[in-house]
């Protein structure tokens, strides 16, 4: 069914498409790999959710006012905390401290520059602009920013004895730990360099897709594909900075020792 040049999907395309999902799960348990009850959930989880979401962002869309749309990234942030804590198995010392005022502080400032200086529209709350560049941007900067916790944990405990001895020769907590939040903050920008290095040659990012199947002209979408992209990237790098700026802190006193919180939760 067409509408205005945009190919409406009904609920008999829908149920093809999870047909390839249903063929998934079946190839899953022709190989007894065990996470065929995992893939329906998900699958059926991923469907109620967004069906919700629609019919919420269709409400907002309607009333168009700036408190809905701030509860609603509010409540995008506090999921993706939520996310992040069942993710990660070894939390940091301050988790949920750390993430959260490094989400606000990264995934805010550059959700506000982007939208006030590069898309320019207004209101500055228009939810058919903010709520999903904000959801890109919250999105790939939580997974930059679980990618930094976790490997700044893992370095912290595989580098314990080096660093206490750099520790007795006079360093600073700063820089006993120099080494291993340089390599978390490296493996927290891994993604997002093999995503913009693929994008365009080996596949189309979804954004651009979207706009694209909606009618908007290739050139267009090109140029807000880039546009997102490097926000994402300065977003995803500000928020890991944050992270393990603030993270490693918690690995130490205030006389610069190491603790013996290796894997401590929120405290």
């Amino acid at each position: 069914m067409h509408s205005q040049g945009v190919i409406n999907l009904d609920l008999v395309n829908l149920a093809l498409a999870y047909g390839l999902v249903l063929l998934a799960i079946a190839l899953a348990r022709l190989q007894r790999i065990g996470q065929e009850g995992q893939m329906l959930w998900a699958s059926v989880r991923m469907g109620l959710q967004l069906i919700a979401v629609g019919y919420l962002l269709h409400f907002i869309f309607a009333i168009n006012r700036p408190l809905p749309v701030v509860l609603v990234l509010v409540v995008m942030a506090g999921f993706s905390l939520q996310v992040l804590g069942a993710r990660i198995r070894r939390k940091m010392p301050g988790f949920y401290r750390v993430m959260g005022s490094s989400i606000f502080v990264g995934c805010g400032a550059v959700t506000f520059l982007f939208c006030a200086l590069v898309v320019g529209y207004t209101p500055w709350y228009a939810p058919r602009y903010l709520i999903p560049l904000a959801g890109m941007i919250i999105g790939n900067s939580m997974n930059g920013a679980s990618l930094a916790a976790e490997r700044l944990a893992a370095e912290i405990g595989e580098r314990r004895e080096e660093i206490e001895t750099a520790i007795c020769l006079g360093a600073t907590a700063r820089q006993s730990a120099d080494t291993a939040i340089r390599n978390a903050f490296r493996a927290s920008l891994i993604p997002t360099i093999n995503t913009m290095a693929a994008m365009g040659i080996v596949a189309l990012p979804g954004m651009m897709t979207g706009q694209i199947l909606s009618g908007t002209a290739p050139v267009i979408a090109v140029r807000y594909q880039i546009a997102i992209m490097c926000a994402i990237t300065g977003a995803v790098a500000i928020t890991s900075y944050l992270v393990l700026l603030q993270g490693y802190r918690h690995y130490f006193s205030a006389a610069h020792q190491l603790q013996d919180r290796r894997a401590a939760g929120d405290a």
